[in-house]
C-alpha cells in the first residue's frame, strides 16, 4: 500500500511538472565517471535529541516573522526538539507552512482511487521498453550495480521510466544510509501550534486535471527527456551520500555555516527540468506552478507581517540559501532580514 501511494504521488508530480519544494533545489550536476567506485560507509549520523538550526528573523515596524529552515534527508534516529521554536510558536499569532502544490481531479477521494491502476501502469516505459532500452549503456551498467546493492532482485522496476526507477533507487539508498525523508519537523511544528492555539495557514497552489483519464492515457504514450534526471540520481547515490550525512548532521546540531559551505547537490533540478519542460506539462498548463507557489507564500508572509505582531513560518533551506532566495526577495521589499548566525 505504501509503495502504491508513493507511485501515485510521483506520477501526479510528473503530470503537473512540479517537484517537492521541501527539497533543496540549489546545486549543479557534477560530472562523475561511469566507473566511479562505490564505497559502503558506516552511517556516521547523529542520534537522540537535537535542536536543529536557529531562526531567520524578518521584521518591519514592530512586526516580526520568524522562519525555520527545514532540510531533507535528516538523521533517521534523530529526535528533534527546540525550546526556541516552541517558545516562539507559543508567542505567535499565526503559523505559515511552507509552499506546496497539489493536484485535484475534481472527482473526490473515492472516485480518484479508481485511477490508481492506470497511474501504476503509466509508470512503465511506452511500447514495452525496458530501462536497458532507453538509457545509455554506461548509465545502465551503473544502475545495475546500485540496484543490486539497494533494491535487490526486483525485476519489475526494470520496466519503469527512468524518473520512476531513479526515485525508487534513491528512496532505498536513503534507508540504507541511516537517513530519513520523513517531514518530522513540519509535523512537530503543527502539533506545537495546535497545542498553543495558534492558527495554521497553508500556502497551497492547486492544479486541477479536468480529465485525468485522458491525461494519464496521453502520458502513457508520451516520452520524457528524463535520462539526465536518471544519471544525476546515480551521481548522487554514488558520490554524495556521505555529504548528505554531513548536511543532515549540520542541520541537526544547528550549524548554518556548515550548510552554507556545503550546499546540497541533488537530482531534483534535473528531474524537475525534465518534467516541467515536457510538452505534456505545458499542454496542461502546469509548467508555472512552482513560481506560483513561491509568489503565494510571499504574499501570505507579507500579510502575516502586516496583521500579526509575531508570526512563525517554515521554509526548506534551499529557499533560504539559494541565489535569489525568498529572504532576498523580502529584503528587496524593504524588510529587515537577519540570518541565524547574524542574530
Amino acid at each position: 500500500m505504501r509503495r502504491g501511494r508513493f507511485f501515485v504521488g510521483l506520477l501526479l508530480w510528473v503530470l503537473t511538472g512540479t517537484g517537492s519544494l521541501a527539497a533543496q533545489e540549489a546545486g549543479q550536476a557534477v560530472p562523475v565517471p561511469s566507473e566511479a567506485p562505490i564505497t559502503d560507509l558506516e552511517a556516521m549520523v547523529v542520534s537522540g535529541v537535537q535542536p536543529g538550526p536557529g531562526l531567520w528573523k524578518v521584521s518591519r515596524q514592530g512586526h516580526t516573522l520568524w522562519v525555520l529552515g527545514t532540510a531533507a534527508p535528516l538523521p533517521k534516529r534523530m529526535e528533534w526538539r527546540s525550546k526556541e521554536v516552541e517558545d516562539t510558536i507559543a508567542q505567535s499569532q499565526e503559523l505559515l507552512l511552507a509552499p506546496t502544490m497539489t493536484v485535484s481531479t475534481g472527482r473526490g477521494m473515492f472516485r480518484s482511487l479508481f485511477l490508481v491502476p492506470s497511474l501504476l501502469k503509466a509508470r512503465k516505459n511506452p511500447d514495452g521498453k525496458t530501462l536497458q532500452d532507453v538509457v545509455p549503456p554506461d548509465q545502465y551498467a551503473r544502475w545495475s550495480v546500485l540496484k543490486a546493492r539497494y533494491i535487490g532482485r526486483d525485476k519489475g522496476v526494470e520496466s519503469w521510466r527512468p524518473v520512476f526507477a531513479a526515485a525508487e533507487l534513491y528512496e532505498a539508498a536513503m534507508k540504507r544510509s541511516a537517513l530519513s525523508m520523513d517531514n518530522v519537523v513540519r509535523e512537530e511544528v503543527i502539533k506545537q501550534a495546535k497545542r498553543a492555539g495558534v492558527p495554521v495557514t497553508a500556502s497551497v497552489v492547486t492544479f486541477t486535471l479536468d480529465d485525468p483519464k485522458a491525461a494519464i492515457k496521453e502520458f502513457q504514450r508520451t516520452g520524457l527527456q528524463d535520462t539526465a534526471c536518471f544519471a544525476r540520481t546515480l551521481d548522487v547515490i554514488e558520490t554524495d551520500i556521505e555529504a548528505m550525512r554531513e548536511r543532515a548532521n549540520a542541520w541537526a546540531v544547528g550549524d548554518i555555516q556548515a550548510l552554507r559551505r556545503n550546499p546540497q547537490r541533488d537530482q531534483y533540478s534535473a528531474c524537475m527540468a525534465a518534467v516541467s519542460e515536457s510538452g505534456i506539462a505545458r499542454k496542461f498548463g502546469a509548467d508555472t506552478l512552482r513560481q506560483q507557489s513561491l509568489d503565494l507564500w510571499l504574499s501570505k508572509a507579507e500579510a502575516a507581517l502586516q496583521k500579526n505582531t509575531t508570526s512563525f513560518g517554515l521554509l526548506p533551506l534551499g529557499l533560504l540559501l539559494e541565489p535569489g532566495n525568498l529572504m532576498d526577495r523580502l529584503k528587496a521589499k524593504g524588510y529587515t532580514v537577519t540570518a541565524p548566525e547574524e542574530g
